[in-house]
């Protein structure tokens, strides 16, 4: 158990897998509209939350390249929500100083929403005083991000050498540092496709809470976690010559 004077060890950069929300409402006996829409309401508080333990980046997977295979139903209430969450959003994201932007392949959505999204992302741009970088990953995939970055080198259309700094420059999350905490929500133990090639090294904490029941506390804990991990990247060890 930590001491209670001991500060907090905080991770600059959290990603969250915001797993849950359709298991939720069926365990409250609610339609599925419900489950979402509660969901909305803990991301805003996650990013409250954030801004409140100072943390630098917040990246919410919210809409994976998997889902849309998902009923056109539930796609179109998804998008329907997306585009409210926007319109009612953006307003404290200013007032809070976070700014947001948007990862994933983009393309898939219809162009009134493509404006909507483009249009936050301008008017949450921090030019002095920032908070928070929110990220949101939607449409995302993290080997569909490997692949178009690999494709952007083919076409650079130059001898030079590959490595790993080149083809992070060309993943969606090259503005931002890679996440040093992953959350996954709804108790299932996988990354689902979600950042693959940022996670390397970053902690991974699971919890069984359904999203809209991932609450602040649960958030709390998740940093409580994270600050008794020891982080070696491969090149410490606790190896001894005796």
């Amino acid at each position: 158990m930590q001491p209670k004077n001991l500060s907090l060890i905080l991770p600059p950069h959290v990603a969250v897998i915001m797993d849950g929300n359709n298991r939720w409402a069926k365990k409250e006996n609610l339609p599925g509209i419900a489950g979402h829409q509660k969901g909305v309401q803990r991301a805003r508080e996650a990013v409250e939350f954030a801004v409140e333990k100072n943390l630098k980046t917040l990246t919410l997977f919210a809409f994976s390249s998997e889902n849309w295979g998902r009923t056109d139903d539930e796609v179109n209430l998804l998008m329907k929500l997306l585009a409210h969450a926007l319109e009612e959003q953006v307003p404290n994201l200013i007032e809070n100083k976070v700014q947001l932007s948007f990862i994933g392949d983009l393309l898939k959505f219809d162009e009134d929403l493509r404006k909507k999204m483009e249009k936050a992302e301008k008017l949450t741009v921090c030019d002095k005083e920032k908070n928070l970088d929110l990220v949101i990953a939607v449409s995302y995939g993290g080997r569909w991000d490997i692949v178009e970055a690999a494709k952007k080198i083919r076409d650079l259309n130059k001898d030079i050498e590959i490595n790993e700094e080149l083809v992070n420059s060309f993943t969606s999350l090259s503005s931002f540092s890679d996440p040093d905490l992953c959350i996954r929500t709804g108790g299932d133990f996988r990354v689902s496709n979600f950042l693959l090639w940022h996670l390397a090294y970053t902690e991974l904490y699971f919890s069984d809470k359904f999203w809209p029941d991932f609450d602040c506390n649960q958030f709390q804990l998740a940093l409580d976690e994270y600050s008794r991990r020891q982080r070696r990247f491969g090149n410490k060890s606790n190896f001894e010559v005796t």
